[in-house]
């Protein structure tokens, strides 16, 4: 027996597949929202000059940072509560289907070799799995059910951080990911690019950068995209920063992992201490390339296992391991 529902979405034998009554819905919900918006004035952009165009995306792009500016309260904010969990042994998990996915991805990828993260410390989870970065995975964001089987997968508690990242606000995956979290007792954020979005809503810290209608209509790779990442960079940088894994403006937990990095990791010492050269390299060659150490054995005088107990002591913070050096 066919239902009603099944009949509206059974081809017509006159004609075309009718649309169901939940792609009606969606279509409807699309037409409201501000990323979707189809701007008549760019209707004829490909009939423009190369550079023409490249002024009008220059243009656009201009616009981004003034509507993450608008939302810095809130960016703020959700910092401060990532941070105190992640102080506790949390982790920062982000979660989003197709470019926003990708975004959280890369932001995640980034801190073992910036910070000297452990690679499970932050993650990015994306729907689709793994193959999703490179090859889209059809269907995948509409599942609010493999957002939260990834989550269950990963030992999600509530010390951990969730942040649902979709550039629309209405994603099943990110909403469902921040939804599954936050019933557990995980922190969750909400970072979209339409007002008043269900992402928001669902989490502790709603963060919605609205950026306006995209230069190619719905294509929200571009000003929404940027919007994303320049969020995730102030999300994941200002956090370690809260947690001590920079010394003013410098990347004193940088992981070596290659010759340029030990080069970085020396003019690092270098201008934290201004030692010369053979003091830099020796502190190192003690501290197994940790450049952190090798500046608290330089600036506060202490030998290497001394300098690997005061920043234990301190948590990793290298100015409270300073100052227990010199006794304060």
């Amino acid at each position: 027996m066919t239902s009603s529902a099944d009949a509206t979405d059974a081809p017509d034998p006159a004609g075309p597949a009718r649309p169901s009554a939940h792609h009606r819905a969606l279509e409807a919900q699309l037409e409201t929202m501000t990323t979707e918006a189809f701007r008549p004035e760019l209707s004829e952009i490909d009939r423009l000059p190369t550079l023409e165009i490249a002024k009008i995306m220059n243009g656009e792009d201009a616009l981004v940072p003034a509507a993450v500016a608008t939302q810095l309260p809130r960016i703020a904010a959700a910092i401060d509560a990532v941070a105190a969990r992640m102080s506790r042994g949390g982790r920062l998990i982000y979660a989003g289907a197709g470019t926003a996915g990708r975004l959280g991805v890369l932001d995640a990828s980034e801190c073992p070799p910036t910070f000297n993260t452990d690679p499970e410390q932050v993650v990015g989870l994306i729907a689709g799995g793994r193959d999703a970065v490179v090859t889209s995975v059809e269907g995948a964001e509409d599942s609010r059910e493999l957002a939260a089987g990834a989550l269950d997968a990963l030992g999600l508690t509530a010390d951990d951080t969730v942040v649902g990242v979709s550039a629309s606000g209405r994603t099943p995956y990110a909403v469902g990911a921040v939804e599954h979290a936050r019933a557990r007792g995980a922190l969750t954020v909400g970072l979209a690019c339409n007002a008043d979005s269900a992402l928001a809503a669902a989490a502790d810290h709603g963060i919605e950068v609205v950026v306006g209608p995209e230069l190619l209509t719905g294509s929200t790779r571009l000003k929404a995209g940027t919007a994303q990442k320049l969020v995730l960079n102030m999300l994941s940088t200002i956090t370690m920063i809260r947690l001590g894994k920079t010394y003013g403006n410098l990347m004193v937990d940088v992981r070596a992992s290659n010759e340029k990095l030990r080069a970085r990791s020396r003019r690092i010492v270098a201008l934290a201490t201004g030692a010369d050269d053979k003091e830099i390299e020796d502190a190192l060659a003690v501290t197994d390339g940790e450049v952190k150490n090798a500046i608290l054995m330089i600036l506060g005088e202490v030998d290497g296992p001394t300098a690997g107990l005061l920043l234990t002591q301190s948590d990793g913070h290298l100015r409270a391991a300073l100052r227990a050096a010199a006794g304060g």
